[in-house]
């Protein structure tokens, strides 16, 4: 069945509509770095405010564990940043609950935007927030008369923010919707895992094999072709007997990794040269080898032929799902393989293009091939979970159409 979006919503005046968005940004001393999530929520809330809505909106930012860290991880920046980018005032609250926060909302006019402070703040007092309480997510949910998702980036997990105030919503006979980036993850992801236009072809990175277990396990019998690259290339390695020298190996997953490869087959492309160092150092002596490693060097980086491969694997490809480095990419010695897979699905502009984790979307921004991609998915774990074919709880209590 088919989400209720925000679209959807047709009577929007005067309501006061709350908002799950994902601002969990990069702030030091009160400056806003990569903005891009903030920028991904503003259809949602101008679509809210357009239609005299009253846009109350919940975030969280960071991890909450001490009082020390309320000064690091107030969203107040945030607000203010927020306010620059919708060209218009908002409303910070410095509090999560209580007479200050509901004065605020009553004082509210259409088309006026309220930031909540950090919903973490509540997780102090026995996570509450992350926890889902269910007296907080039924207060939030008391604050409001609609209540819009848009925040993938924790969809995954079932929070008070989330899963409470939408379930709350839903009792009291009232709206749970999708915001527009909700829906357009939800599409291009969806449809990658479920009805792919073929051939299909995944490319898995990072360090751990046992991070991607379950998206492998979930897309063998899905994808044409799964490129293995990154740290976990060497627990492959090892499961067929090919010498690994210092590189990362998961010695637990080596027969994991043997069963994987005899269930893909020839599905599963693994480097076939690397780039290998004599230390885990960005200046350290590097050389490119075939075949087995040699001790005392660790691999750091798919090689020039492993590159060349990929591509040719990839460049008939209509539907290609990244989420992963090939090597060590905060190490600009050893992020060129990352460099040129990113570079080359920004040309391939007959596909479905996906991105999601933090280092192939950096990648594809350093670049400035983003633009050329499909869709970047703003959320890193909540997009492996889809992969790996799991129930989002943000997404299942959305109500339906």
């Amino acid at each position: 069945m088919a989400k209720l979006i925000v679209s959807d919503l047709h009577d929007l005046e005067g309501k006061k509509v709350l908002i799950r968005v994902d601002f969990n940004v990069p702030v030091k001393n009160g400056v806003i770095g990569d903005d891009n999530r903030m920028v991904a929520a503003l259809p949602t809330i101008n679509y809210v405010i357009e239609h005299g809505g009253k846009a109350i909106l919940f975030s969280h930012l960071g991890r909450i564990k001490t009082e020390e860290d309320k000064k690091e991880l107030t969203l107040k920046p945030v607000a203010q940043h927020l306010a620059d980018l919708l060209n218009k005032k908002v409303t910070f609250v410095p509090t999560t609950r209580g007479k200050q926060l509901e004065d605020a909302i009553a004082a509210m006019e259409n088309g006026d935007v309220l930031l909540i402070e950090n919903t973490r703040f509540e997780d102090l007092d026995g996570k509450k927030e992350s926890g889902n309480d269910p007296e907080l997510g039924a207060y939030w949910a008391s604050l409001g008369d609609v209540y819009v998702n848009d925040a993938f980036g924790t969809a995954h997990r079932s929070h008070a923010s989330n899963v409470g105030i939408a379930s709350n919503m839903e009792k009291e006979g009232k709206q749970a919707a999708a915001g527009f980036l909700l829906e357009k993850e939800i599409k291009f992801l969806g449809e990658a895992v479920d009805n792919p236009v073929h051939p299909f072809v995944a490319i898995l990175g990072g360090a751990k094999v046992s991070d991607k277990i379950g998206v492998i396990e979930n897309l063998i019998n899905k994808a044409d072709k799964i490129i293995i690259g990154g740290g976990m290339t060497y627990t492959f390695y090892a499961a067929k007997g090919i010498k690994i020298g210092n590189s990362l190996v998961e010695e637990d997953k080596i027969d994991l990794a043997k069963s994987l490869l005899e269930k893909a087959g020839d599905k599963l492309v693994l480097p076939v040269d690397n780039v290998v160092a004599n230390k885990f150092d960005n200046d350290a002596d590097s050389m490119v080898v075939e075949g087995d490693i040699p001790d005392g060097y660790m691999a750091l980086d798919i090689g020039p032929k492993s590159v060349a491969e990929f591509k040719e694997v990839l460049k008939d490809a209509k539907t290609v799902v990244w989420n992963g480095p090939m090597g060590v990419f905060e190490m600009p010695n050893f992020a060129k393989g990352t460099l040129e897979v990113g570079k080359f699905l920004g040309e391939l502009t007959d596909a479905t293009t996906i991105v999601g984790g933090g280092d192939s979307t950096a990648a594809v921004k350093e670049l400035g091939v983003a633009d050329k991609l499909t869709h970047i998915s703003t959320g890193g774990g909540a997009s492996l979970n889809y992969l790996e074919g799991k129930t989002l709880p943000g997404i299942a209590a959305v109500s339906e159409k």
